[in-house]
């Protein structure tokens, strides 16, 4: 890897901000090291990785008995695959040109991780919902990653390769288009940009999926935590309340090693406390921890160490809280070592840069087995777009929200300026990413042939779930 590449660019004193002619032509000027069509080019390099080798060396540290439904999970399409292959990705981003303008990079960035969500003050927005990945990086990184995911999202859907390419390019416009916006606002305003959903919904083109966000919506606002959530999920044996076992989902420990975690976790959620403000850690006292599960959650994070807390206040008062161990990011070899020691403060820390409201309880800590924990509230209102059911239209509008919201999100903790003098007013970026876009989706597709290639010859074992 060259390093002159991921060198970071030298800019004005940002304190005073200089005129924005100024950090324009900073920005135009990174066009003479890489030029935006040299972000069009996909080749496997002659030393590339073996995808399962990544893959094998993801899994490390990992919960051994949950590796195979993690497989399992990836095995399903080529979408699934690279949902769970962000360290493939990072491993070849790191090869390939970049401007050396670095944000806070979400680090896995595809179109599954946004979903809407009720912030504190109760208004629902759209927003990044997953940073187990984040760290300082080049901003390209989470550009190539989104764009990617929605040619492979179309294609799992049946759109054409025009229709797939068309939702890769809206995406990118939005993010140049919104850039250039933001580069205009003060940072405050930046900082307080949100987008709500209600106002969105009437604007989606397809009446199929209009419908059903809106009832979605809808549904969401008219559940509770008590009335909903709790007799779902927990139940009362002998007058004691405990969660639901649903296994291989949520269950609850019966050998030494689950039981030795649980206890761990019973450990640590005093430290956790201590990660929020005071007067969050005074809610935070009214509530006494009832039980604890385990529970598996997404695609990437499946064998990683996560369980439910159940909390209650009274008795019909429960708070369900999500405590999730915190790895080494995937960037971390090709983009430089966290500063912080504790990897559930590098995923907190870098989810509050970069998101528009976080959640209340959002916190961290660390067991006594030495392992990185982040807590957060399980069900808050949350939203995850059916992006299975999207027609072409539906999924190009999604692709404009999703390119507009990385955008702010990169906004709030870089110089946006200097980013959008970078992209011009030209097509000539988006087009080079959609380019890279569908090259690099045909080789998540070969990758994951290798994959079912394995999984035939009993090489790597997988546990299929019902859809």
């Amino acid at each position: 890897m060259e390093r002159h590449r991921h060198a970071t660019a030298t800019l004005p004193s940002l304190k005073p901000r200089p005129p924005l002619a100024e950090l324009y032509e900073c920005g135009r000027l990174l066009r003479d090291k890489c030029p935006r069509g040299a972000h069009a080019t996909w080749r496997s390099p002659p030393r590339r990785a073996e995808p399962l080798h990544l893959l094998h060396q993801s899994c490390a540290g990992r919960l051994t008995e949950l590796v195979p439904v993690r497989y399992g999970r990836m095995l399903r399409s080529p979408f699934m695959f690279y949902r769970g292959a962000a360290l493939n990705m990072a491993a070849d981003l790191a090869h390939l040109p970049v401007s050396g303008i670095r944000v806070q990079a979400c680090g896995d960035c595809h179109l599954s991780n946004f979903g809407a969500f009720a912030t504190p003050e109760r208004r629902i927005v759209v927003d990044i919902n997953d940073f187990d990945e984040t760290l300082p990086a080049p901003w390209e990184w989470d550009v190539k990653r989104l764009a990617t995911s929605f040619v492979l999202a179309s294609r799992d859907n049946g759109h054409t390769q025009r229709q797939a390419r068309d939702a890769a390019i809206a995406c990118v416009r939005a993010y140049r288009t919104r850039m250039a916006e933001l580069s205009r606002m003060s940072i405050l305003d930046v900082w307080y940009a949100t987008t709500e959903l209600e106002p969105l919904i009437p604007m989606v083109q397809d009446r199929e999926t209009r419908m059903r966000a809106r009832k979605r919506l809808e549904k969401v606002r008219s559940r509770s935590v008590a009335e909903h959530d709790f007799p779902k999920l927990v139940a009362s044996d002998g007058g004691a309340l405990t969660f639901k076992d649903n296994p291989p989902l949520v269950f609850h420990p019966h050998d030494r090693s689950h039981a030795a975690f649980v206890a761990t976790v019973r450990k640590a959620f005093w430290s956790y406390r201590e990660s929020l403000s005071e007067h969050h850690r005074a809610l935070l006292d009214r509530y006494e921890l009832i039980d604890i599960a385990i529970k598996i959650v997404g695609v990437s994070s499946v064998g990683t160490r996560c369980s439910v807390m159940l909390m209650m206040a009274g008795e019909k008062d429960p708070l369900f809280l999500q405590i999730k161990e915190a790895q080494r990011s995937v960037l971390e070899p090709y983009a430089g070592r966290s500063t912080y020691a504790n990897h559930g403060q590098r995923v907190v820390a870098g989810q509050r840069r970069l998101q528009t409201a976080s959640d209340l309880f959002l916190g961290w800590t660390a067991g006594s087995d030495g392992r990185h924990y982040y807590v957060r509230q399980l069900r808050d209102m949350k939203i995850k777009p059916l992006v299975e059911e999207f027609p072409p239209s539906a999924m190009i509008q999604y692709a404009n929200l999703c390119g507009s919201i990385l955008a702010r999100a990169h906004a709030r903790c870089s110089e946006p300026a200097v980013i959008s003098g970078y992209l011009g007013r030209s097509d000539r970026f988006d087009e080079a990413i959609a380019d890279f876009a569908i090259a690099y989706a045909d080789q998540t597709e070969r990758d994951h042939r290798a994959l079912e290639k394995a999984v035939r010859a009993g090489e790597v074992e997988v546990l299929t779930e019902a859809a």
